[in-house]
C-alpha cells in the first residue's frame, strides 16, 4: 500500500468518525474570515485539504477553486460543488505548474501535515507574484491548552494533530512573505484577550512581486 493510500484509508477513517461535514469547530466565523482573504470573483483559488468542501463552499462562487485532498470518498463529495478535485498527498509537490493560482488555502491543514515549511514554499511555488497564502491553525496560546498542560495533559487532543502553533510559530512559518496578517478567533472571550482566549489564528500573506 503507497504512503497515499495509507492517508487515504487514515483519513476517511477520522472524518468518518471524528468529524461532521461542518468545517470543524466555529465554522462560520473562520469560514468567514477565509472567504474574505480570497476574495473574488475571478479568483484561481488551490483549497489544500478541502475536504468535503465545507470551508469551499464558502468561496466557490465565482472563482475557479480546485481542491485537493488524500480523503478520495470527501473529495467525490467537494466536487458535487462544481469544482475541480486531485486526490493527492500536500506533502509532495503538488501537480500543477509554477505561478497558476491567485490563492492557495490551507484550512486547519498545517498542524497535520510532517513539515509545514514545505507545504508553505509549495505553496508561494504556485502562486502567482502577489498571490495570497490564507490559511488556519488551532491556536497552541489559548488558556485551555494552558491549562491542559498544566494538569500534565497532551494540549492537543486530536492524534492526527503533529504540531501545534503560537503566534510567533505563524511567523517564522512566513518569513519572507509580504504583508502577513494575522486573526484570532473562535471563542466567547476573544474580545476579553484574543491571543489568550482565541480557540483559532486565521492568517494570510502575500507571495513578493
Amino acid at each position: 500500500m503507497t504512503r497515499l493510500e495509507q492517508l487515504n484509508e487514515r483519513y476517511r477513517h477520522h472524518h468518518a468518525t471524528s468529524r461532521s461535514t461542518e468545517f470543524v469547530f466555529g465554522g462560520a466565523d473562520r469560514a468567514g474570515r477565509i472567504a474574505e482573504a480570497v476574495g473574488g470573483p475571478g479568483r484561481r483559488v488551490l483549497d489544500l485539504g478541502c475536504r468535503y468542501g465545507a470551508l469551499t463552499r464558502w468561496y466557490v462562487e465565482g472563482n475557479d477553486v480546485v481542491g485537493m485532498d488524500v480523503d478520495r470518498e470527501a473529495l467525490a463529495e467537494a466536487a458535487t460543488l462544481g469544482i475541480e478535485t486531485h486526490w493527492g498527498d500536500v506533502e509532495e509537490a503538488f501537480p500543477f505548474p509554477d505561478a497558476s493560482f491567485d490563492v492557495v488555502v490551507a484550512g486547519e491543514l498545517l498542524e497535520h501535515v510532517r513539515e509545514p515549511g514545505d507545504v508553505v514554499r509549495e505553496a508561494s511555488r504556485v502562486l502567482r507574484p502577489g498571490g495570497r497564502l490564507v490559511a488556519s491553525v488551532p491556536n497552541a496560546f489559548r488558556f485551555k491548552n494552558r491549562v491542559r498542560f498544566a494538569l500534565g495533559r497532551r494540549p492537543e487532543t486530536d492524534p492526527t494533530h503533529l504540531h501545534i502553533f503560537r503566534p510567533d510559530d505563524v511567523r517564522v512559518l512566513l518569513r519572507g512573505w509580504d504583508d502577513v496578517q494575522l486573526e484570532f478567533v473562535v471563542g466567547r472571550f476573544v474580545r476579553l484577550h484574543a491571543r489568550l482566549m482565541a480557540n483559532d489564528i486565521v492568517f494570510s500573506a502575500r507571495k513578493p512581486l
